[in-house]
């Protein structure tokens, strides 16, 4: 195995915001507290260092009882048990409860938060970090996790879906498992993928369930830790912010000023609402809508005056869903967390929370950008060495990486680069003589400027589109390599699921994935396997 490193910001495919965080850029500043680097977390360390003895308890507890009926690794029990410690502090990663974890960088997430608290056990040894997995058990969105793709099939769990996707049954998962199993095949790497399936979503009762088995099953030997945030002794910790948000609407309000100040560089990420919950109960989660006269929950015929929903706030605050603005303070309120590991749009409206933290006494955390991993064999890195195409060139667009090499391959020069610029030459001295002449012919001159270098476009285009056609061979195997590593036109992790390299792999897969990642690279990997 070997691991290449490309500069995000060269892949083309992560934002400005993303571009501009990883390369300190003043004008982000202000939007984050730490810096991902050993000094940000030594800082970190000391920021969140008074964090409340008895939010541990209730932590540990919690944890102790959603892994009851869960064959835990040693590692993971101990790593619930240290979290009771002052000492002992979090990274976090959070996801979607996508079906058989989704797309390859649910892994990649995972790896990068457990990997990161092995480098700062060595470099703070008087520190305790756990790996933690939030799952996004509130969501509802279930058309974003009810699928994975796997051999260019979309595997799709088919099923009546309301409220928190945590809370469904998992019914009517047997045609999805059907279709699984005929595409892995019977041999000993399918075979196991197979019964991974069959164990978390045909013997659980629910979604929840059955994904804190599966990730468990991938990584509980390396001490993550699998939180689900619907609880209610979670929500008791994170009341009075509730109280805050029904009463002052201040996420609104500070999200709001932060978005004015973004905007002006940036594109912003997700827009507030006046009220940033949601309440959920039995197969509902709606919003909460703020009325002159108190409170309703959209889509029903349920209202609250303010005592009323406060009464059921302190009564039942399970029944509070935070939602995207308000989801990192509730993890950050119950967890001794010094550091999120997610996504480029993640990242993103993190950036918009900071003022928010800010306003309610709540430390920041450090963020992470996870890292992203493009896999490709030692036959496909031949290949593009045998096409003279760089692994930084393999991110280009299609069309125009061909284009690139085309013109580096083709005999006769195919850029008109020079002669446009002497044609732009002779228009010029056009140009300086109707200022002396006649004003009005500088039109005339401006029109035919630009007609003679359409011209040449043209004339280029069409002399590239006959060397591709004298290069058919060349195109033809750049355009397979490309499709193979980026299917659809798009990164890799975004699309395959992780049995697809697990049939081919195996076990070695998560070892090797565990070895090349490096956390703090902040650089795009591609593992040569």
């Amino acid at each position: 195995m070997k691991v290449h490193h490309v500069p995000f910001k060269s892949t083309g495919y992560f934002s400005k915001i993303i571009c501009d965080y990883l390369d300190r850029k003043p004008e982000l500043s202000t939007f984050y507290k730490n810096f991902p680097d050993l000094e940000g977390f030594k800082n970190q360390l000391h920021l969140k260092s008074t964090f409340d003895t008895t939010k541990r308890e209730v932590l540990v507890d919690v944890l102790k009882n959603q892994y009851a009926s869960l064959q835990s690794s040693e590692s993971t029990l101990k790593n619930i048990q240290l979290l009771s410690k002052p000492n002992s502090f979090t990274i976090t990663t959070g996801h979607q409860l996508n079906i058989f974890t989704g797309p390859l960088y649910f892994l990649y997430k995972i790896i990068a938060t457990i990997n990161l608290t092995n480098v700062l056990k060595s470099e703070f040894p008087s520190h305790n970090f756990v790996p933690i997995y939030w799952m996004a058990t509130e969501d509802h969105d279930f058309e974003e996790i009810n699928f994975f793709n796997l051999k260019g099939h979309k595997i799709v769990w088919d099923t009546k879906s309301g409220g928190a996707v945590g809370r469904l049954k998992t019914e009517d998962f047997d045609n999805a498992f059907n279709e699984f199993s005929a595409l892995v095949g019977s041999t000993r790497n399918a075979d196991f993928l197979k019964e991974l399936f069959k164990k978390a979503y045909l013997n659980h009762a629910n979604l929840t369930e059955a994904t804190r088995y599966l990730v468990n099953e991938l990584f509980g030997d390396h001490g993550l830790v699998i939180i689900d945030g619907d609880d209610s002794k979670l929500k008791q910790q994170f009341i009075p912010i509730l109280e805050d948000e029904l009463i002052n609407k201040t996420s609104f309000c500070e999200v709001s000023k932060t978005n004015e100040q973004l905007d002006k560089g940036y594109n912003i990420q997700v827009n507030p609402r006046e009220i940033n919950l949601f309440y959920i109960k039995d197969n509902l989660r709606e919003r909460i809508i703020f009325e002159k006269n108190g409170y309703s929950i959209n889509n029903t015929s349920i209202t609250f005056t303010q005592d009323e929903i406060l009464s059921e706030l302190f009564n039942f605050p399970e029944r509070f869903s935070p939602n995207v603005i308000m989801r990192p303070l509730f993890q950050e309120t119950i967890l001794p967390n010094l550091c999120y590991i997610g996504g480029g749009g993640e990242l993103a409206y993190w950036f918009q929370l900071k003022q928010y933290f800010d306003s309610v006494n709540t430390p920041f955390p450090i963020l992470l950008l996870r890292n992203s991993v493009l896999l490709a064999s030692e036959k496909q890195v031949l290949k593009c060495e045998k096409l003279s195409i760089s692994l930084q060139e393999l991110f280009l667009k299609q069309e125009k990486l061909i284009a690139k090499k085309v013109k580096e391959l083709s005999e006769i020069e195919i850029d008109f680069t020079k002669q446009k610029d002497h044609l732009q030459q002779q228009f010029s001295y056009l140009k300086d003589l109707a200022k002396k002449t006649d004003i009005s012919f500088l039109g005339a001159v401006n029109a035919q400027e630009k007609k003679q270098l359409n011209g040449l476009d043209n004339l280029e285009k069409r002399l590239l589109k006959a060397q591709k056609r004298n290069l058919s061979d060349i195109v033809e195997r750049i355009v397979l390599l490309q499709n193979e590593l980026f299917p659809n036109h798009s990164l890799e992790e975004r699309t395959r699921n992780f049995s697809e390299i697990y049939l081919e792999l195996g076990s070695d897969l998560i070892p090797m994935l565990m070895n090349a990642i490096e956390p703090l690279q902040l650089e795009f990997s591609i593992i040569e396997y």
